[in-house]
This record gives structure tokens, C-alpha cells and sequence, in this order.
């Protein structure tokens, strides 16, 4: 399924995020009804996700590293019609 086809954005979302970090807590969420009317916003949503990901690869990165490499594992999707994220990037143990 390519990213310009929305079906379900969230399980690709996941899905990308478990595979670039292997052992991570991931969790999707989409915020696209919040942003109704809003620059980016599309009438069938998913375009606005926050997104949570405690991963082991995470430790010693830092904040900007992180957001980063998570750009980077969802480009595909950003490219395909996703346009905004809200990031929570923790490495394990981390408050």
C-alpha cells in the first residue's frame, strides 16, 4: 500500500515505526478531527497524528536526533498526504 493511499494511516504509522526501531513501544494516534479547517487538514483526515515511541535506540540521541529518525522512517508518509505529527521520543527509563 503506497502512502498516497490513506486506508489506514495509523497501522502504516506503527508499522514504519517498529520496523526502523526494533523493541520500541509505539502508539498511534489520529488527532486529524481536532484540526478541522486548519492548514494541511483534508476532508477524509489522517493528516494529524501524535505519535509516542519508547526505543532502545533512542538512548544517547538527542532530542533533535530523534525527531530526526522518525521523519525519516515516515517519509513515504509524509510524502503521500501526512502533514503533521506531535512527538513523544523516549529511550527506555527515561521519565
Amino acid at each position: 500500500m503506497s502512502g498516497s493511499d490513506n486506508g489506514d494511516r495509523a497501522a502504516r504509522l506503527r508499522a514504519a515505526l517498529l520496523d526502523a526501531f526494533p523493541g520500541a513501544e509505539v502508539v498511534v494516534r489520529d488527532d486529524s478531527a481536532l484540526h478541522a479547517g486548519h492548514a494541511g487538514a483534508r476532508p477524509g483526515g489522517q493528516t494529524h497524528y501524535a505519535v509516542r515511541v519508547v526505543a532502545p535506540g533512542f538512548a544517547g540521541m538527542s532530542r533533535v536526533a530523534r525527531s530526526r529518525a522518525v521523519h525519516a522512517a515516515l517519509a513515504q508518509e509524509f510524502s503521500g498526504g501526512l502533514h503533521a505529527l506531535a512527538l513523544e521520543l523516549r529511550a527506555p527509563g527515561e521519565g
